[in-house]
């Protein structure tokens, strides 16, 4: 008898818990956050600063990528790319039609990488993310970063 009462007393505390849960924790469902970007296409976008941050060298950037998968440079497979993170410069339209330069202003990430340190001098600097295919052509169909400007002190 003393075990079902045991068993009784714990699945009432358990069904009052779930019960409580249900009330008081937020729900995602309505929030304009809960799928940022679902309508939107695939993306890039620099996870941890924000336009008008201001840091301290050496630093990292974290790059995040949606509706993507991340491969390294020479893989050609559906869906996929790798990093480029633009420093100071754009790419016209025309410019996005080839392969993004490889210099200290456009930082390939070839490899894979999702995050870098960078050591900028101080002052106010620019930074854009762009998804380029096997080749380093930028992908037309994944959104580049919005534009963000950081100041390094």
């Amino acid at each position: 008898m003393k075990l079902f009462t045991t068993l009784g007393a714990s699945a009432t505390l358990l069904v009052a818990a779930l019960a409580m849960a249900s009330c008081t924790a937020p729900s995602l469902a309505g929030a304009p956050d809960a799928k940022p970007h679902a309508d939107a296409g695939p993306a890039v976008y620099i996870v941890n600063l924000h336009d008008g941050d201001v840091v301290s060298s050496p630093f990292r950037v974290v790059f995040g990528l949606y509706g993507y998968g991340v491969a390294p440079a020479g893989v050609e497979k559906a869906k996929t790319g790798h990093h480029h993170l633009l420093i100071d410069a754009a790419l016209s339209a025309e410019e996005k039609k080839y392969a993004i330069p490889s210099d200290a202003q456009h930082r390939h990430f070839g490899g894979g990488q999702t995050e870098v340190v960078l050591d900028l001098p101080a002052g106010k600097h620019t930074l854009q993310l762009m998804l380029g295919d096997y080749s380093h052509v930028p992908l037309a169909n994944v959104h580049a970063s919005t534009p963000i400007t950081i100041e390094v002190k």
